[in-house]
């Protein structure tokens, strides 16, 4: 048993992107025993960030705010640019934290999203340390606003750059500031670790998120996911995050294609979040 362990699912298993009408799936996430919601901000543009706030107030659920860092957001591009319309989005970011109550970001921010390539060995290192002084930047713009940042490795076929545990913390410790952390995502961990359980306690007190589906994306307990490694990691760091379901609708195609979901990986998407909450808890409580 886990104590003060909260659950959450990302509104990403229904819709894309998420605006201001998203609201409309708050009632229903809280009836399924949802705790709180991931917040997948894909552009801040199109999110009234008060009118969030008064309905998150009004469902009783916390929030979690997700970035989504695709190629005109991109830490280790060559065009500095890119990098400052990167910043400019964090911040907006930050912003809805603070709104939200939300003590930090999540997310892959290194780099874009599916920069998977096989580099030179002096190459690499020179996008690892541009990533670094970067992400260093944002952990300062993060202590400004009394936030911090959960860096989350990604699968190989998603970056090239932070792909393990092990990965993010020789990150974290080359970034050396108190506002690096981590988010572990169970699907890219069953892609990418040798040991789950390992992976998490080398994580330790540094892991402040955790995301979950199968191995295939699909619903929690559906697959070849080591629940029972999982389970004993956190209990031997004693966390005391949150776990959500993140996975993806096949009927928004852009999202769909992006993270090559072909089928529908349940019944129905609110079926996905049920079953998924009852086996998380069945599991982990």
């Amino acid at each position: 048993m886990i104590s003060d362990i909260k659950y959450g699912v990302s509104t990403w298993l229904w819709e894309s992107p998420f605006n201001t009408k998203s609201v409309a799936l708050f009632p229903k996430i809280k009836k399924m025993g949802f705790d709180l919601v991931e917040i997948p901000v894909e552009d801040p543009e199109l999110i009234d960030g008060q009118a969030i706030k008064r309905a998150l107030d009004d469902n009783g659920l916390q929030a979690i705010v997700c970035g989504a860092f695709g190629p005109a957001k991109d830490l280790t591009h060559k065009d500095t640019a890119v990098h400052q319309n990167c910043f400019n989005y964090i911040e907006q970011c930050f912003q809805l934290c603070n709104l939200w109550g939300v003590d930090f970001l999540a997310g892959p921010m290194y780099a874009a999203v599916g920069k998977a390539r096989m580099l030179p060995g002096e190459e690499r290192k020179q996008e690892w340390d541009l990533a670094v002084r970067n992400v260093s930047k944002v952990c300062t713009m993060a202590q400004d606003y009394g936030v911090s940042v959960a860096l989350e490795p990604l699968n190989r076929f998603e970056s090239d750059l932070v792909n393990t545990a092990e990965d993010v913390m020789r990150f974290i410790g080359d970034v050396n500031h108190k506002c690096a952390k981590v988010l572990l995502d169970g699907f890219h961990m069953t892609i990418e670790e040798g040991n789950i359980a390992e992976a998490i306690k080398l994580v330790g007190d540094k892991l402040l998120h955790v995301q979950v589906s199968e191995n295939h994306r699909g619903v929690p307990g559906t697959g070849l996911t080591p629940w029972t490694d999982f389970a004993e990691g956190l209990k031997a760091i004693e966390y005391k995050g949150a776990i959500v379901i993140e996975s993806f609708t096949p009927e928004i195609k852009e999202l769909a294609g992006a993270v090559c979901i072909w089928k529908n990986m349940a019944k129905s998407q609110d079926e996905f979040a049920s079953q998924g909450i009852d086996f998380l808890k069945r599991t982990f409580n």
